[in-house]
């Protein structure tokens, strides 16, 4: 990358809105200013409350504490999400792998061929739609036809009605169409895998940190900030509104942050894993193998090479072959 491009991309993010928890706590820093405000006005004032300054000491300390905790919540909500994002790079991994192998390894009729790479590729949208709780997808329609993929929608834990179709064509291959055992074993291998990535990915979903800590850290820093323009009045004045906006600001970013980390799989969180990118290209590459895999079969390798404009074998060597 350029230096005026890196430069550049500096300041669209520093000004930039979309993927920032700034937004989305606008109204909490707001709110924590106009308290700021009203303390300060009341200090200020004709009829001065005595009392209401305290020192500074005290939240100096907590502030150090505070920051500490934020950093090993906004920490535990980034392993969440990389694990998720590790557990989809396996998915994606996996889906290929058992194509492969039934490319390279199963049946060569046609039919089995197509409608077991088709499969293989619904069985990522099935995971994200079942991660997002939706029903329906268009790439699905389009992947497996209309009645089909009404019947998947339809099922109970469409991940699983998707792993157990697959699951009979193996069968299918290895009892009717000739399927080696290792082939078979292999690809049994690599679905049972996706099934364990899926597993882990409903684990993620299902288990957020436990409210109890949550609650705790956003009280503290309820505390925190309500009591912070009393702290400041003195050396601040008339800026403590100001102040205390600019120290609420990130913390509750990071607060927000961690939060949104959590749930790494929901559209509505902020930076998702981009789950429909990653289904569509396991889609693409895997009807991609299925059109190659056609066109480069090991049975005609001396039409091949010439179509490539490489020299075919000498008729001395065929005759030599004949022989």
């Amino acid at each position: 990358m350029r230096f005026r491009d890196k430069e550049m991309l500096f300041w669209v993010e520093v000004f930039g809105i979309q993927g920032s928890a700034m937004p989305l706590t606008l109204l909490r820093v707001f709110a924590f200013g106009a308290f700021a405000t009203l303390v300060t006005a009341l200090h200020f004032s004709d009829h001065f409350i005595d009392g209401l300054h305290m020192g500074v000491g005290p939240h100096e300390v907590a502030g150090a504490a505070l920051g500490l905790l934020l950093v090993l919540r906004t920490n535990a909500g980034y392993e969440r999400w990389w694990e998720a994002r590790k557990l989809w790079g396996g998915i994606v991994n996996q889906s290929r792998n058992i194509a492969i192998e039934a490319l390279a390894y199963g049946p060569a009729e046609r039919g089995w061929r197509e409608q077991f790479v088709r499969w293989s590729a619904a069985l990522p949208h099935a995971i994200r739609l079942s991660l997002r709780d939706q029903r329906h997808s268009s790439s699905l329609v389009a992947l497996l036809g209309r009645e089909p993929a009404d019947r998947l929608f339809a099922s109970h834990h469409m991940p699983n009605a998707v792993a157990l179709h697959l699951a009979n064509l193996l069968r299918e291959a290895h009892e009717r169409l000739g399927m080696s055992a290792f082939a078979f074993h292999q690809a049994e291998n690599q679905r049972a895998i996706l099934i364990d990535h899926m597993g882990a990915c409903e684990r993620i979903r299902s288990s957020p940190l436990p409210l109890a800590y949550r609650i705790e850290i956003r009280r503290f820093i309820m505390l925190f900030l309500v009591t912070l323009p009393f702290a400041l009045l003195d050396d601040a004045g008339w800026l403590t509104p100001l102040v205390t906006m600019l120290v609420a600001a990130p913390v509750l970013a990071l607060d927000k942050i961690g939060t949104e980390l959590q749930f790494p799989f929901s559209e509505t969180s902020l930076n998702h894993l981009p789950l429909d990118q990653l289904c569509h290209k396991i889609e693409t590459d895997l009807l991609a193998m299925l059109d190659r895999g056609d066109t480069l079969s090991p049975a005609a390798p001396d039409s091949r090479a010439r179509e490539d404009g490489l020299p075919g074998p000498s008729p001395a060597l065929l005759r030599t072959k004949a022989s």
